[in-house]
């Protein structure tokens, strides 16, 4: 049992975890199991949903504060970040790989549907980038402040989501789960 969970408790399980999926989908994208599309949407599901996951661990621990997985994954809420990051970026190249040259990502990125991608992503860069123990210890209580931004990059995220897709439901959906967990958060805080 003690070699079980050191195992599950390993760093590098957690990242297997985190990793595999995008094994598959790069590996059913380049043996053309997967088109462009099915990719597109998965690799960006993929990111919302880590998002969430990684901005309700929080709520989770408040509302099940006596609850141990909670706690766990807060150990591991930064890797999930970077999960939701990583996802994200493969999500952004595979568009600018199809896209294939600036001019008509500029000329497209003035939509509103593609243009609260790209500020969303930015802020994932910044974020994913002060990720760290040393940006922790450089930036000091600014790095809380900075990493508040997440609350904005998932806004324009999730309207990135519900504007882009041919069926805006799922997006919204998602949406709405992560709004429904910030507001359990705030009313538990508050109490």
């Amino acid at each position: 049992m003690n070699f079980l969970t050191s195992i599950l408790n390993s760093r590098y399980f957690f990242w297997v975890l985190l990793i595999t999926p995008s094994i598959f989908l790069i590996h059913g994208y380049l043996t053309e199991r997967l088109y462009y599309g099915e990719l597109m949407h998965a690799t960006g599901e993929f990111s919302g949903r880590l998002l969430i996951l990684t901005m309700s661990v929080t709520p989770l621990k408040l509302m099940l504060p006596n609850a141990q997985w909670p706690i766990w994954l807060l150990q591991r809420r930064r890797y999930l970040g970077i999960a939701t990051f990583g996802y994200a970026l493969l999500h952004t190249l595979l568009y600018i790989e199809n896209i294939g040259n600036l001019s008509n990502i500029f000329e497209e990125s003035v939509a509103f549907e593609y243009w609260t991608g790209w500020l969303g992503f930015l802020i994932f860069v910044v974020l994913s980038v002060t990720s760290n123990n040393q940006s922790v210890r450089l930036l000091k209580l600014g790095w809380k402040k900075l990493h508040r931004w997440i609350y904005v990059a998932a806004f324009f995220s999730f309207l990135h989501w519900i504007f882009v897709a041919f069926d805006f439901l799922p997006g919204l959906i998602h949406a709405l789960v992560l709004v429904g967990m910030e507001m359990i958060r705030i009313w538990k805080s508050n109490q």
